[in-house]
């Protein structure tokens, strides 16, 4: 019989604006502080369970303890997720609609959405070279969202591709913020749900035709375990949260280049380097650069983990960025080491970045392979299809800032294409 004890406890009042203070390292900070994997602090007004760990992503992703309706803020719902989408459903509602997302994201589809990939990058390398320089991660979000919107079957003029762009990667910036940089983030989730609400509306009333099994047309005709349909402002919000996530990766590949940067011995093995490789080198680059710093779930049913008691309702937040930086998980996980993964069988509860678990049946990022194969096609062309020169830039990135990148933003010039 396990002996209940008591949960280490931050002591002090609320501690929501030294969390954004602190960003990523605030929850592994307070691990180390009480040499646990699990502590209670009071955020956003409650008393919260922070937990990290294989063994805690593990309890984390059990849907019999876990429910995710209610877990996230209004304000992170306004800027990044959009209200009620899938993220906040749970049992067969969220797998029904989780079906669909998986049937979006196939190895066939991550196929379709690489070679547009190419097929741009070819196109904008031709400018690249007449430009003094180019922003890596600004050229990367305009990339991406025309590839998002081709595949996807959204109409998108050359004109709206910067705005669009620029609205897709702000939600995701909005997360981890206060002030201006959050409601910008809510502004830009504002026009971009009316915008897709209006094409939706098209769509169904036979303005706008589509083609069965693209992301626009499932999605307008998407229907609910009661035979309904969605209605225009949820199929929106869903369909945005195909396409958003796809701009984002923009992130991914630009600390990619970073790396590239940092360890040049790496630029050089990727010039030669197999698909194993490759896959190796994308998968360090989402361990060790920091993306989602933490997830947020409810506790569904009383339990007990780790001798520890958890009450029904209870917000607990699992450390992702803590967990991809755990030494007993990863050896010297402070160091940019791709060579970890060569005999990497692929867990569901040690390498977090974009989740954990199974994710047909539960929360994990369905879309994990469209990243790295778009990132596949990126890290080619940066290596073995373009020369470049990185001139001087601050380069640095801010782990209090949530979600971060290179102050930069990665700059690029005298691009030159190479002949292949």
């Amino acid at each position: 019989m396990s002996t209940k004890s008591k949960i280490p406890s931050e002591k002090g009042i609320d501690k929501t604006v030294t969390l954004l203070k602190e960003g990523y390292l605030f929850i592994n900070k307070r691990m180390d502080k009480y040499k646990t994997d699990i502590f209670k602090v009071r955020l956003l007004g409650q008393q919260v369970i922070c937990i990290r760990g294989e063994e805690a992503v593990k309890v984390f992703y059990d849907t019999e303890k876990f429910q995710r309706k209610g877990a996230a803020p209004m304000r992170v719902q306004q800027s990044l997720f959009g209200k009620n989408a899938i993220q906040s459903l749970d049992g067969e509602k969220h797998l029904h609609r989780k079906l669909l997302f998986m049937s979006l994201l196939t190895p066939a589809h991550q196929q379709k959405l690489a070679a547009l990939t190419t097929e741009y990058l070819a196109d904008v390398m031709k400018q690249w070279e007449n430009a003094d320089q180019v922003v890596l991660f600004d050229e990367m979000k305009h990339l991406l969202c025309k590839v998002a919107c081709q595949w996807a079957g959204v109409p998108l003029t050359e004109t709206e591709v910067t705005e669009r762009g620029d609205d897709f990667i702000a939600m995701v910036y909005a997360f981890g913020t206060i002030g201006p940089e959050h409601w910008k983030g809510r502004m830009a989730r504002n026009r971009a749900e009316r915008w897709i609400r209006d094409l939706m509306e098209n769509v169904r009333n036979g303005k706008v035709e589509t083609e069965q099994g693209t992301a626009l047309h499932e999605m307008a005709f998407y229907k609910k375990m009661d035979g309904t349909q969605l209605d225009t402002q949820m199929a929106a919000i869903e369909l945005i949260n195909v396409l958003r996530p796809i701009v984002a990766i923009s992130t991914f590949i630009t600390f990619a280049a970073l790396a590239m940067h940092q360890y040049v011995e790496e630029k050089e093995k990727l010039r030669y380097a197999d698909n194993h490789y490759i896959e190796m080198f994308i998968h360090e680059v989402r361990r060790y650069y920091p993306f989602g710093p933490f997830l947020g779930a409810r506790v569904r049913n009383n339990f007990t983990w780790s001798g520890h008691s958890f009450q029904k309702g209870t917000l607990v937040l699992l450390d992702i960025y803590g967990t991809n930086h755990d030494n007993r998980l990863w050896e010297n996980p402070n160091q940019f080491n791709p060579g970890r993964f060569e005999n990497w069988k692929g867990g569901l509860f040690d390498f977090i970045p974009q989740g954990g678990g199974d994710p047909a049946k539960g929360h994990r990022c369905p879309g994990e392979g469209v990243t790295v194969e778009l990132m596949k096609e990126v890290l080619r062309a940066l290596s073995t299809k373009m020369e470049y020169d990185v001139p001087n830039q601050d380069l640095q990135y801010n782990l209090s800032k949530m979600p971060t990148l290179p102050k930069s933003g990665f700059i690029m010039n005298n691009i030159k294409k190479l002949v292949e």
